[in-house]
């Protein structure tokens, strides 16, 4: 059985399916099309709730979203996706949330905008967004796989968010701080308007990431800067594996775990677990090898002592080295391209989410088995877990192969046929011209 991969769109072509969309549903030319990429993390996993570090990269996959304010509080929404024509008044959703569908990532954004306008004491510009936008309309197109761990929901949130933000006038997406304002709108519709409890990484990586970098994101501070990740100049492709197994983080798996590393962080005196991590890594320190007698390092070990609970011991294991982990990668990226090192690290990452996180599935163990064995430079899981993507680095010329080798481990277990995107880091969320 041939590997499926999954193209992206081109700027053009996503925003001609965008536009055409909105004209044959509204019967009218929106104003115009704005974009905003899918992510996948390199390493940092279930850390951005933790104050964390992570190491996302901006997918050539994205999100593209014709729009046109309307003149009455309804937003009116079509999709390649979800072809039914979906109609919410935002009176509704401000007084009746958590809610699903489309509105409710649409219409957040929209309100949760105007909320972080005023917890900004930006009382004048949160006024103006009503005022310009009081209502929607919006047609989508994607090349962004659903439900597959690659954050399809963050990046209509940013895409909506950069359109909004032109449409209104408020000019926030032209400076790094004021993109970090579109971040959070982002992050405050997906936890109160549609009640899923992320940590702010998806949006920030579709808001802040480069071409051809990752971003070493600091979610305790939230500073950001970029690390070259260049992967076509070192010979090597980022394959993206979809098991197409369900994932659903509004399902109350991933809360558990959040509410767990917050129970642990306030026995351990610490609003979040990254504050118990140092700032530099001794690289004397077991990282990598989950069996050895030395793992987790000992300043882990400390912290694991004054815990009772054996779940609380096995998120917290988790957590702590997961962050030293995306620590030391940053390290080994300015340092240059040391592949032995990084499919260490990558490997260790999976592993600690399967055993101490509890993430993992039978699919994805079983996708990166597969890749490990094809000759990858590591492989993990991606994104919150329970099912969805896995990740692998590879020479581009073996980037076939791999996949063949997936595609047959999945016939012989009887799962569904996966499937795949070759990605290298591309850019942030704007509009398309």
């Amino acid at each position: 059985m041939e590997p499926k991969f999954i193209s992206a769109y081109q700027p053009k072509e996503g925003a001609r399916r965008a536009r055409e969309l909105f004209e044959k549903t509204f019967s009218a030319a929106p104003v115009g099309v704005w974009r905003a990429p899918g992510r996948v993390n390199v390493i940092g996993e279930h850390t951005d709730y933790n104050g964390g570090k992570a190491l996302p990269l901006a997918l050539p996959h994205a999100i593209y979203v014709a729009l046109r304010a309307r003149e009455d509080d309804q937003l009116k929404i079509i999709s390649e996706d979800f072809p039914e024509l979906s109609v919410l008044e935002l009176s509704d959703l401000e007084k009746n949330y958590p809610a699903s569908g489309p509105g409710a990532f649409v219409g957040g954004v929209i309100l949760g905008l105007a909320q972080v306008l005023r917890d900004n004491d930006q009382e004048e510009a949160a006024q103006k967004l009503q005022e310009k936008i009081p209502g929607l309309e919006v047609a989508v197109a994607s090349s962004v796989p659903l439900s597959a761990g690659l954050s399809s929901s963050a990046a209509l949130e940013c895409a909506i968010a950069v359109g909004i933000d032109e449409l209104a006038g408020l000019g926030l997406a032209g400076s790094n701080e004021g993109r970090k304002l579109l971040v959070a709108a982002g992050k405050l519709a997906e936890n109160r308007y549609v009640g899923a409890p992320t940590g702010g990484l998806d949006q920030s990586a579709s808001m802040l990431c480069e071409k051809d970098c990752v971003l070493e994101l600091d979610c305790a501070t939230w500073q950001t800067r970029s690390h070259p990740f260049d992967l076509p100049a070192l010979g090597l492709s980022l394959l993206v594996i979809d098991t197409c197994t369900s994932h659903d983080l509004a399902d109350g798996q991933y809360g558990a775990r959040r509410a767990t590393c917050e129970d642990a962080a306030r026995i351990l005196g610490v609003k979040e677990l990254g504050e118990l991590v140092p700032q530099t890594i001794s690289p004397t320190d077991n990282l990598t090898d989950l069996d050895a007698d030395d793992y987790p390092p000992t300043w882990v070990r400390q912290q694991l002592d004054k815990l009772e609970d054996a779940e609380q011991v096995s998120r917290v294991r988790h957590v702590l080295t997961e962050i030293a982990r995306c620590q030391r990668l940053c390290e080994l990226l300015e340092a240059g391209a040391d592949l032995d090192e990084w499919r260490k690290l990558l490997d260790a990452s999976h592993d600690s989410l399967q055993r101490d996180y509890e993430v993992s599935c039978e699919e994805l163990d079983v996708a990166v088995a597969a890749a490990r064995t094809a000759g990858a430079y590591g492989a993990r899981m991606t994104g919150g877990g329970f099912g969805g993507c896995a990740i692998t680095l590879v020479s581009t010329d073996q980037v076939e192969a791999t996949a063949s080798a997936v595609v047959e481990a999945f016939s012989k277990a009887g799962f569904n046929q996966p499937r795949f995107l070759s990605v290298s880091p591309s850019p942030t969320a704007g509009k398309v011209e």
